[in-house]
Parts: structure tokens; sequence; C-alpha cells
């Protein structure tokens, strides 16, 4: 293996992660790294002192030019948009800061900043990278950088999930909203999730799915009361965090992730496209690090 494909190789579990988390695709992060490494192949080695700084500034080039196109796709999207779910090891969801990057909550919060607000955000934020190597990826001064970090810092700061949860809690509240499901205990329900829950059902116009987020606990109850004894709920692992397999009858119809604020259930997600459940077969690695 040549210098170039090595480093390419070494870093490409981290240039994935940063492409999916700036766009929420794994299918369209696969496709940013192509390009990635059609334009590395292309780059004379010998000159490059710092081979990761400069696959993650390819990477993030490559991926703003396609969040910028999906934004564009998205307006014509059939229902509300989720992030692809990726299926991770449970080990993961131990990686508290690796978890939080890519869970489905965190994904969606980050879908409500600007594209160079989210690339600076993951960047710094997420992966630490100093303001000199961040504006050298977006075309921006350093200062530009710092400022657009603040208020993108404090935009996903006003948004995210309140209230430490840690994976131990997080895997049982959602073992206790699976039986709930199943067993049809709609006041169990009730006590776990807030009563301004939201219920967001991506269906990509393919499959049934509702068109609009379903908001408050009665009426989220009364749509999980319709898949209680039709549907096996089954635990897994998706984007770093326990989430649930729903099947019918043994075929994955879809996945459900949940948000938590504050010890209660505020946010679920079902992922029902089935050109989004093509990654939930088996495990895809990430990494906010190198040589992972």
């Amino acid at each position: 293996m040549d210098s170039a494909t090595e480093a390419f190789v070494t870093h490409r579990k981290l240039l994935f992660t940063v492409a999916y988390e700036m766009l929420g695709s794994a299918a369209d992060a696969e496709d940013v790294l192509q390009e990635v490494w059609l334009r590395w192949t292309g780059v004379e080695f010998d000159g490059v002192r710092e081979p990761r700084a400069f696959l993650v500034r390819i990477t993030t080039r490559q991926a703003l030019t396609r969040l910028r196109t999906l934004r564009r796709r998205k307006e014509s999207y059939v229902g509300p948009w989720l992030p692809e779910p990726l299926l991770t090891a449970p080990d993961v969801a131990e990686d508290v800061e690796l978890a939080d990057s890519v869970s489905m909550a965190m994904l969606l919060v980050l879908e409500t900043l600007g594209p160079t607000e989210r690339a600076v955000f993951v960047l710094r934020e997420v992966f630490a990278m100093e303001y000199d190597e961040i504006a050298a990826a977006v075309d921006k001064t350093p200062a530009a950088v710092r400022q657009i970090a603040h208020r993108a810092r404090n935009h996903v700061a006003a948004r995210r999930p309140r209230g430490a949860v840690t994976p131990a809690e997080r895997k049982g509240a959602l073992d206790a909203f699976r039986r709930a499901v199943e067993t049809g205990d709609l006041q169990g329900l009730l006590d776990m999730i807030a009563p301004d829950v939201v219920l967001l059902t991506d269906g990509g116009g393919v499959v049934e799915a509702a068109l609009r987020p379903i908001v408050g606990a009665e009426r989220v109850v009364q749509v999980l009361a319709h898949v209680s004894g039709r549907a096996e709920l089954r635990p897994t692992y998706v984007n770093g965090c326990p989430a649930l397999f729903v099947r019918i009858p043994g075929e994955v119809d879809s996945v459900l992730a949940v948000r938590f604020d504050d010890g209660l259930i505020s946010g679920i997600y079902a992922v029902r496209n089935p050109e989004k459940l093509s990654r939930v077969a088996e495990e895809t690695t990430v990494s906010l690090r190198a040589w992972v």
C-alpha cells in the first residue's frame, strides 16, 4: 500500500463521521468520500505536511457542496425528514462525546444551522479542530470562523436535549418504553413521555407515514397503541444510543429513536423510508479521531 492510500485508509472512519455529521445521510457521506478519494489521488502526496488536516479540508468542502444540494432536495421531501440511522456497536454508547454527536436528537438540532455554521460547529465542537484549520476548510478568515462558531454554539446549546442521561438510564428508559408499547400499557406510556412530546415519522413518500409532526402525549400514545400487538420491538443501538427495531412481521419496518429532556421522552423519531434502512443491516464504525 503506497503512502497516499495508507493515509486515506487510516483516516477514512474519521472522514466518514465528519461527512455524516454534516449531512445526516450515510449514502451521501459515502458519495462525498468517493469524491475525496478522487481528489486525493490527484494530489502530490510528498507536498502534503498534514494528511489528516488536508483530507478533512477536502471532505468538508465536498460535504458543504452536497449539503446545499440536499437542502434543496429536502424542500420537496414528502413529510418530515429524519437522518439516515446507523447501526452502531453497543460500546459506542459508552463514549458519551461520540454518542451525543451522532445521536438522532443532535443531528436534528444541526439541521437548524446553515451549511457553513454546521460545518464550523462540527469541526470545532465535535472534532476540536483549530480555527486556522477550519478557516482553510470553509474559506473564511479565522476571525470570521470564531464568530460563526460562537453563534452556532449558542444556537445548538439552546436546542440540544436538557438534562444529562447516562447510557444505563437511557437503556433502562427505552426498555420500559418498549414493554409499555408491547403490552398496551397506555398509562405507563403517559408517565414516561413529556406532555408536549413530538412524534416524527419519515416515510419519504415511499411508505405510509404521518405527513406532519404528531404533537402531544395523548395523540402520540394513540398512535403507539396501534403498534401494540402488531409489531415486535427489538432493542438495538442506533447512532450511538439505545433504539428499537420495529418488525412487522419479522421484517424491519422502521427504526425508532428517542430524545430525552429532563428525564422524559420528548421526541420520538420513526424512520420508515426503506431507502434509509440499508445501514441497519450491519454495524457502521464512527470515530472522532484518527487511527480508530
